[in-house]
């Protein structure tokens, strides 16, 4: 086999897996989600409770600038603590390298066995792979961490605030521009929309099936607003 032939064919022909986007979209899909279903519902809820468009604005916004910075904070303390949690395991990872190369060698080769290889080879390919990146082969391979998979606190919290505010700004729009319309019933069927369609390009984005994604969203988010509403006229009613 022409190994050189191979990598140069590999090259040319780079495929790019939806795995890939598994950082970034799953933080965009649940930033954007979040900012129109609560958003959305923080001013059905207000808007329920016969407050004046002034108030439902007002809470709208500051909704949008809470959320934001909590999506923010939210994830970048998960995607830390996983991070932290990589660290400590590829740390280990290193110290039982330098310890004992030879039962790391073993281990890693009773992995590709259980992959389907046989002994003979799978201690070739685990000789082969160590010589090369022992550390990289057992983060890979043993852990579970490479570079599609690994956690990236700053990048996770910038794109959840961005499509929180991103996706918050949706039903404040509709909000904005329904003046003397019934504003609960634009606010919601805007904003069911705008989840349909996220739905839609988040699965259309991840390879999943867009009507079942879509129809998951809307409803959920149907679910949010119908209960926001109801607590908002109950303690509107009550405190009236």
């Amino acid at each position: 086999m022409d190994v050189e032939k191979v990598l140069q064919t590999q090259y040319r022909h780079r495929e790019n897996h939806l795995v890939e986007r598994i950082g970034w979209l799953r933080a965009a899909v649940l930033g954007a989600n979040d900012g129109i279903v609560s958003t959305a519902s923080l001013i059905v809820g207000v808007a329920a409770s016969s407050s004046g468009q002034g108030a439902v604005l007002v809470s709208g916004i500051a909704g949008l600038f809470a959320g934001a910075m909590s999506m923010a904070a939210g994830e970048y303390v998960s995607v830390s603590s996983q991070s932290d949690t990589e660290r400590a395991d590829i740390a280990r990872e290193r110290d039982e390298l330098s310890s004992d190369i030879d039962a790391e060698r073993d281990e890693l080769a009773a992995i590709y066995v259980r992959r389907g290889l046989d002994p003979d080879l799978a201690r070739t390919v685990a000789d082969q792979l160590m010589a090369k990146d022992a550390l990289g082969a057992h983060a890979r391979d043993e852990l579970g961490i490479s570079e599609v998979t690994a956690a990236r606190p700053l990048q996770a919290a910038f794109t959840s605030a961005a499509t929180f505010a991103t996706g918050a700004a949706l039903p404040l729009l509709a909000a904005m521009l329904s003046p003397g319309a019934p504003l609960i019933p634009v606010v919601a069927v805007a904003s069911l929309i705008f989840l349909a369609v996220l739905g839609a390009l988040g699965a259309h984005a991840g390879g999943a099936n867009v009507a079942k994604a879509s129809m998951r969203v809307a409803l959920w988010g149907a679910f949010a607003m119908t209960i926001t509403a109801g607590i908002g006229a109950l303690i509107g009613g009550a405190v009236a």
